[in-house]
C-alpha cells in the first residue's frame, strides 16, 4: 500500500531542513499537518511534510495488548516502507539526513524511534511525542539526537516507557533529552510544542562535540538554529 502525504510547507528557495511528521493510530496526516505548521513557522526554509500510514485503518502496525516480540516483528515488516519514505523526501528536497527531523506522535513516535534504531544515519533529529520503543535499543549512535516528550498522566503509553528509553540511550552513550509534561494525558499541547522547538533551536547535538574533537566542522543546514 502507498503512503499519503500532506505538504505543509515547501520553500521557494532550496530547502535547508526537512521535517517529516508521523501520526498515531486512527489519525491521519492532515491532523499532523496542524503540528507541522508550528515547525513551518519556526523554520521558514524547511520542507515540512506529514506522512500518512499505509493501512486503511490509519495505523502503521497492528497492535495487541501484549508488547512482545511479535510486535517488533510487525514493525520490522513495515520499516522498509517507512525508511523509503524518509529517503524519498530527502532526495526530493535535497536535504541531507543530518538536517532531517522525524517527528512522531504515539504509534508514529514508535515508528520514528524504531526507524533510527534500525538505520542510525536516517535523520539528525527525532522528536517523539508520547511514544515508546517496541523493544529498547541494544546500541545507540550520536548521529541522531532524540528528544522524548511525554505526558505525566499518559495512560495509553505510560511515561515510564520514555524514562526507560532515556536511561537506556544514556547508558549506551547515545544523545537524548527527556521532558515530562505535568498533568498532560496522551496528547500534544502548547507546552509540548514549546519544548520541541526549544530543543531544535538550542540543544546542541552531542555529535558536534565529537566532531570538534576530531577537527570536523558541522554543516550549516543542520536542524538547529542557534540564536
Amino acid at each position: 500500500m502507498t503512503l499519503q502525504y500532506v505538504i505543509v510547507q515547501q520553500p521557494s528557495a532550496e530547502a535547508q531542513q526537512l521535517f517529516l511528521l508521523y501520526h498515531g493510530v486512527g489519525d491521519n496526516p492532515h491532523s499532523m499537518a496542524q503540528l507541522g505548521s508550528w515547525f513551518a513557522r519556526e523554520f521558514p526554509q524547511a520542507q515540512v511534510v506529514a506522512v500518512g500510514a499505509p493501512s486503511p485503518g490509519h495505523y502503521w502496525f497492528s497492535e495487541t495488548v501484549q508488547h512482545d516480540q511479535s510486535e517488533q516483528q510487525r514493525i520490522n515488516a513495515v520499516l522498509p516502507q517507512f525508511v523509503d519514505s524518509v529517503r524519498h523526501w530527502q532526495e526530493q528536497s535535497g536535504v541531507r539526513a543530518d538536517a532531517t527531523a522525524l517527528v512522531g506522535f504515539s504509534q508514529g513516535s514508535t515508528m520514528v524511534l524504531e526507524g533510527v534504531k534500525a538505520q542510525p544515519d536516517l535523520a539528525g533529529r527525532v522528536v517523539a511525542f508520547s511514544g515508546r520503543y517496541a523493544t529498547l535499543p541494544e546500541h545507540a549512535s550520536t548521529r541522531t539526537t532524540i528528544h522524548l516528550i511525554h505526558g505525566e498522566y499518559d495512560e495509553q503509553i505510560p511515561m515510564q516507557h520514555a524514562e526507560q528509553a532515556a536511561q537506556r540511550l544514556t547508558a549506551l552513550g547515545g544523545d537524548v533529552t527527556l521532558d515530562i509534561v505535568e498533568d498532560l494525558p496522551h496528547a500534544v499541547d502548547d507546552r509540548s510544542m514549546a519544548l520541541a522547538l526549544k530543543h531544535l533551536h538550542y540543544t546542541v547535538p552531542k555529535r558536534y562535540f565529537d566532531e570538534a574533537l576530531s577537527g570536523a566542522k558541522p554543516g550549516d543546514d543542520d536542524v538547529i538554529m542557534m540564536m
